[in-house]
């Protein structure tokens, strides 16, 4: 049996990939088990920088696998529980502490949005197509993955995606502000943007993921904020940029 999620990894970066192209890899149960698993192991990895998340086959998702899901695609009851899993690995993608990105080809639709949006960036091939579509099924869509749509494109736009429930292309999806980037080879811009991230500093990405994974939660982000402030005084990055500035160079960031 084929592993539905696959992880690969070096000490930098991490890339997670939906792997049932014979479904446009729809996600069953187990695949958020494991999106939720690889997460939370992830998390553990000082020196880690980054975090992908891609689908074999020329389609990142087409959303949940409703055929082998049925009505506990709904809600949870009578022992179902894909609701509470489904909202654990969205909630453990979302809360790395490194940069995350969604790299998307094909149809990105339903749970697979859901996925993309628990990513900081979006980076999509001009001819993706998009939808939040459980207005076609009589479902309500997750209230976490809506606060996530809200907060990418916006309270008008996100009404407007989830009451029409339409499929969209790329450069819609963009005018809508929820792809950073389109572009015809995928793995070009992937490149170009981790050799950003990885020449920015990995503590200043991370303090500004704290503040924004709080500001989600209502925590008290001023305090958030204070304490990464403080440790940064301390931290060899805040030397090296001050050094970069001063000497008019491209910092080296360890």
């Amino acid at each position: 049996m084929s592993v539905e999620l696959e992880l690969s990894a070096n000490d930098r970066i991490a890339t997670l990939w939906l792997n049932r192209p014979e479904l446009r890899n729809a996600v069953s149960l187990e695949m958020w088990e494991s999106l939720r698993t690889h997460c939370d192991s992830l998390r553990e990895r000082d020196a880690l920088r980054c975090v992908v998340v891609r689908g074999r086959g020329g389609h990142f998702s087409a959303g949940a696998d409703i055929a082998s899901l049925g009505r506990s695609l709904a809600a949870d009851h009578e022992g179902s529980r894909y609701r509470s899993v489904n909202a654990a690995a969205e909630e453990a993608l979302s809360t790395l502490a490194c940069p995350t990105i969604a790299v998307i080809e094909g149809f990105c639709v339903g749970g697979g949005v859901q996925i993309a949006a628990a990513c900081d960036l979006r980076l999509a091939h001009h001819h993706a197509r998009f939808g939040v579509t459980p207005a076609r099924l009589g479902i309500a869509y997750p209230a976490g993955a809506i606060s996530r749509l809200v907060d990418i494109v916006g309270t008008a736009r996100a009404r407007e995606i989830l009451m029409l429930a339409d499929i969209v292309d790329a450069p819609t999806a963009a005018a809508w502000g929820l792809l950073t980037s389109i572009s015809e080879d995928v793995d070009v811009e992937l490149e170009r943007v981790l050799s950003t991230i990885l020449s920015r500093s990995s503590f200043s990405q991370r303090a500004a993921k704290a503040v924004l994974n709080a500001l989600s939660t209502n925590a008290n982000i001023t305090a958030v904020g204070r304490d990464y402030e403080l440790a940064s005084l301390e931290h060899p990055d805040l030397t090296e940029g001050l050094a970069a500035f001063g000497e008019k160079r491209e910092p080296r960031f360890t």
